[in-house]
């Protein structure tokens, strides 16, 4: 599959659906469902310009780091994070870590699938039975960016449908989703970068930066921080890549 993807034979996108196959992560385990990475950081132009490298976010590093601003505090974290974190551990157990959540967890697909059964359902019973306020669900593509960039406990990679599955940007069934704070705004479809026009619109134009050349020449290094040797041990301590 390697040989297949470094000669182009097989897409950035089916290459990383296989790596998730193997690793052992599948559609039918919101626990270890796919992953996939963001890959851009302008959702706010009017146009998409694949050929300009700084529309794309930095694949050499985690998220939550992906600000550099964030990577100060990451550190701190890391080097006395029990008192940080008010972390109780009496017995000295635990590793230190960089983040107390994860890139992938059920929360976390659910929290981008809330629009779509059989997730709606399972976000509800998860929330003890009714929708969680509506300023923390997902309602805007620029706004879930902005939030990662601020704030480094939020870490957050994408799903699959993202890059392929524009219901999942749409509120079909009618959901009532509540009202946000700040704006008394309701939430409806997912608000979508200024440089898309409709959900198969974004989903077209994230998909063809998800193939562009940029992308393919960088995508290794985000591998690596997920999937290859910077997950664990002295090169994810260096990465900024340790999780709980």
């Amino acid at each position: 599959v390697f040989q297949k993807w470094v000669n182009r034979e097989i897409s950035n996108f089916d290459y990383l659906i296989q790596l998730n196959t193997m690793a052992g992560r599948t559609y039918n385990d919101l626990a270890q469902y796919p992953v996939f990475p963001w890959i851009l950081r302008d959702y706010t132009s009017e146009e998409l310009d694949l050929n300009n490298p700084a529309v794309f976010r930095d694949l050499s590093k985690p998220i939550g780091v992906v600000n550099e601003k964030n990577a100060k505090t990451v550190k701190e974290k890391y080097v006395s994070f029990f008192r940080y974190e008010n972390f109780e551990d009496p017995l000295g157990m635990i590793d230190k870590f960089h983040y107390g959540t994860h890139y992938s967890n059920a929360a976390g697909v659910m929290h981008y699938l809330i629009r779509v059964e059989p997730f709606t359902t399972l976000h509800i019973q998860l929330q003890s039975g009714r929708f969680d306020c509506a300023d923390r669900q997902f309602h805007s593509i620029p706004a879930t960016w902005q939030a990662l960039m601020d704030n480094p406990n939020d870490v957050k990679e994408l799903i699959p449908e993202f890059f392929y599955f524009p219901e999942f940007l749409e509120n079909q069934n009618g959901f009532n989703l509540g009202q946000l704070q700040m704006s008394k705004e309701m939430v409806n479809d997912v608000v979508l970068p200024k440089w898309a026009h409709s959900p198969e619109d974004f989903i077209y134009k994230h998909r063809k930066a998800l193939e562009s050349e940029y992308v393919s020449a960088h995508l290794h290094e985000w591998i690596d921080l997920i999937f290859g040797y910077k997950q664990r041990g002295p090169a994810a301590v260096e990465a900024l890549n340790v999780f709980y």
